[in-house]
């Protein structure tokens, strides 16, 4: 068995903790500046941050734990402990979402809505920008370490920014025309929709490695392909992969001439290994089983 030195993690904890203080300071102006001009929807923005600080607490634990190595209890390592993490945030987004939904509808409902001054279009405008920034910064880093926790935090923080367009949309409404203050809360039932969806789909995406989904077809027809165009390889059967936090663990057996040494099929599936980890940088971890030629039994993926 063969496995890749996993990729650091170094770059999604700094962004994660990046974000923690960005949430911080954003939960406490928006908590301030919401109280002060009676703006609603600025305070339950704020605790849309509040909930950021616990996703990001939750992908600090993820990361530090899903990326240690195999030990004697844990013979495949920790990488669940990352999916789970993912999939702690995904129902946590939307969680957030039924909230900011449900408080929506009960001010359309109650027919009263205020209408917060230009300091509270202020505080929305800083959220929404430093929350679109921080978003991109840490996708990129999720993406870099194949992270889906990390990637999913990413949308959390892009969620935060989403609501904070509603607020600034209703905060710019209401100025415009008093009767339409209630546009602030409209707005937020529709970003809530678009949270909840994209929670919901992560939370399907973590649920799926918990289940040791395959990659896509297509990709385990690439990885049959390298495979069996190594050099030696006479034919392979009983491949499987199965995603684990982003990244991918296979198993093979490959068909050898029965009359050479061992040597020689030692060196051959290590040509397949070199060949898989060369072409497929998701992949952490490869068996390869040798078998020698049987006429009887045709090759297959």
């Amino acid at each position: 068995m063969a496995e890749k030195i996993p990729v650091s993690h170094d770059a999604g904890t700094r962004i994660t903790l990046v974000g923690l203080v960005v949430n911080i300071l954003l939960a406490g102006l928006k908590f301030a500046v919401g109280i002060l001009t009676g703006s609603q929807a600025l305070v339950a923005d704020a605790v849309h941050s509040l909930s950021d600080l616990f996703t990001d607490f939750v992908v600090l634990f993820g990361l530090a734990a899903g990326r240690r190595k195999a030990d004697v209890r844990h013979h495949f390592g920790h990488a669940r402990v990352e999916t789970m993490a993912s999939a702690v945030v995904s129902l946590t987004l939307a969680g957030v979402a039924v909230f900011i939904g449900l408080d929506a509808a009960k001010t359309i409902l109650s027919g009263v809505a205020a209408a917060p001054g230009w300091t509270a279009a202020l505080a929305a405008a800083v959220s929404i920008g430093s929350k679109e920034i921080l978003y991109r910064y840490t996708v990129a880093a999720g993406r870099k370490i194949q992270s889906k926790a990390v990637v999913a935090n990413a949308w959390h923080h892009r969620s935060d920014a989403l609501s904070s367009v509603a607020v600034l949309i209703g905060i710019l409404a209401a100025q415009i025309r008093e009767d339409w203050a209630v546009a602030d809360s409209w707005a937020a039932v529709v970003v809530a929709l678009l949270i909840l969806r994209v929670g919901i789909s992560m939370f399907c995406d973590a649920l799926a490695e918990f289940m040791d989904r395959a990659p896509e077809p297509e990709v385990v027809h690439r990885i049959a392909r390298c495979v069996r165009e190594t050099p030696g390889v006479l034919g392979l059967h009983d491949l499987k992969v199965r995603t684990s936090a982003d990244r991918y663990q296979k198993q093979v057996h490959i068909m050898v001439d029965g009359n050479i040494t061992v040597n020689e099929g030692h060196r051959i599936a290590r040509e397949v290994e070199a060949c898989l980890f060369r072409n497929f940088r998701e992949l952490v971890e490869i068996t390869v089983h040798m078998d020698p030629k049987d006429r009887d039994r045709p090759s297959k993926e």
